[in-house]
C-alpha cells in the first residue's frame, strides 16, 4: 500500500464512519552491531465500524538490501548478521483489528470482509 492509497482509505473511513482516533507510534526494528537503531512507524486509526470499533494499522520500515555477516575463524568465535537498510526506500504492511469484548484487539483478514 502506497501513501496516495493510505490516504484514500482514511478519507473514505472517515466519511462513512467518522475517526475516532488517529496517532503514529515508532517502533524499533533492529539494532546495529554498532548500536545505531534502525526504526520504523505505525500510523493507526481508530474508528466504529461495520463490525464493532476497529484499528487501521499502516507499518512502514526500510527495507533490506543487504546482508552482512560478521564472524571470525577463532574457536568460541561470534557470529552476527547485519543487515544493510535503504536510507530511500520502505517496505510498507497493512493490518486491520477489530475490539473484542474482553478488550484485546484480533486481527481481521480483508478476506473475510470481501476486501481484496
Amino acid at each position: 500500500m502506497n501513501a496516495r492509497k493510505w490516504e484514500n482509505l482514511i478519507f473514505k473511513v472517515e466519511e462513512k464512519f467518522g475517526i475516532s482516533k488517529q496517532y503514529i507510534e515508532t517502533f524499533e526494528v533492529a539494532e546495529k552491531h554498532d548500536g545505531q537503531k534502525i526504526m520504523g512507524k505505525k500510523e493507526i486509526i481508530e474508528f466504529k465500524g461495520p463490525l464493532g470499533l476497529m484499528k487501521l494499522e499502516k507499518i512502514s520500515q526500510p527495507r533490506v538490501i543487504d546482508q552482512k555477516v560478521l564472524s571470525s575463524r577463532r574457536v568460541g568465535g561470534k557470529v552476527a548478521v547485519d543487515f544493510v537498510y535503504s536510507d530511500t526506500e520502505e517496505v510498507f504492511r497493512f493490518n486491520i483489528y477489530k475490539k473484542e469484548q474482553g478488550g484485546e484487539w484480533k486481527e481481521v483478514r480483508p478476506e473475510t470482509m470481501g476486501i481484496e
